[in-house]
């Protein structure tokens, strides 16, 4: 009846992530990795979570594969995956609470200055994009939270908000290429252990995807840089608490 209960939990959370991370470019891991935690523990589910992390991120760029901003792509794409590497490579020895506090507050912060728009004022730079895409390559492999930082590192290109999912999207599906194998070996008989597991949250995913895909296109250019930047916040004060 627990195990029950849970999955049915965890449907319903993937749900929710798949929809959020439709929407708002990022909320798979956030939301599902601490989650699947309770049942697993932390290393095991920072890498069971990439498996559905990357069916959802594939469909959500099949949806929305016309809209991605290649050049974008191409600074953010290279180093992240190189981050998500060797995050992935760092986590087999335990994480780094420490890393996610000051990147939470980082994440924290880029959701303050979106609400009041002192991001309109901010434009990356070839040097900063880099530097942004090695970062949230690097907390995605290594704490499975990799969203938020890319996340708040696009607001600063001021793209259509299509185009920031789908750029974003196709960026995390880098990340996931380079850490999946290290997951794989490192913990490939745990994840296998907890199949059932991973399948409910995986329909829920793709559910949520579906759902939030569809939302997605009904909601004004200025209301989708609020969501953003609450949903930034937010997961800034969680990443902050839960590193302290």
């Amino acid at each position: 009846m627990i195990v029950a209960l849970f999955a049915a939990t965890l449907g319903g959370a993937a749900l929710v992530a798949g929809a959020l991370a439709a929407i708002a470019g990022f909320g798979i891991g956030t939301i599902l990795t601490p989650m699947l935690a309770l049942a697993t523990g932390a290393k095991v589910a920072v890498a069971a979570v990439a498996v559905p992390h990357a069916i959802g991120s594939a469909q959500r760029f099949w949806l929305l594969r016309e809209h991605v901003e290649r050049r974008v792509l191409l600074w953010f794409g290279i180093t992240s995956a190189i981050g998500g590497l060797i995050g992935a490579l760092l986590s087999a020895n335990g994480t780094n609470r420490i890393l996610a506090v000051v990147f939470g507050l980082a994440v924290g912060l880029a959701g303050v200055s979106e609400l009041t728009r002192w991001v309109e004022r901010v434009r990356l730079g070839r040097r900063a994009a880099f530097a942004a895409g090695l970062a949230s390559g690097l907390l995605g492999g290594l704490v499975g939270n990799q969203g938020g930082i890319r996340s708040a590192a696009l607001l600063g290109f001021e793209v259509p908000k299509e185009s920031f999912v789908a750029t974003a999207t196709a960026i995390a599906l880098c990340v996931d290429a380079a850490r999946l194998p290290v997951y794989a070996l490192a913990e490939g008989p745990a994840i296998v252990a907890i199949w059932p597991l991973l399948a409910v949250a995986t329909v829920g995913v793709l559910a949520g995807t579906a759902l939030g895909t569809r939302i997605l296109g009904r909601i004004p250019q200025a209301t989708f840089h609020r969501v953003v930047g609450v949903a930034l916040l937010a997961l800034g004060i969680v990443m902050v608490a839960g590193g302290s």
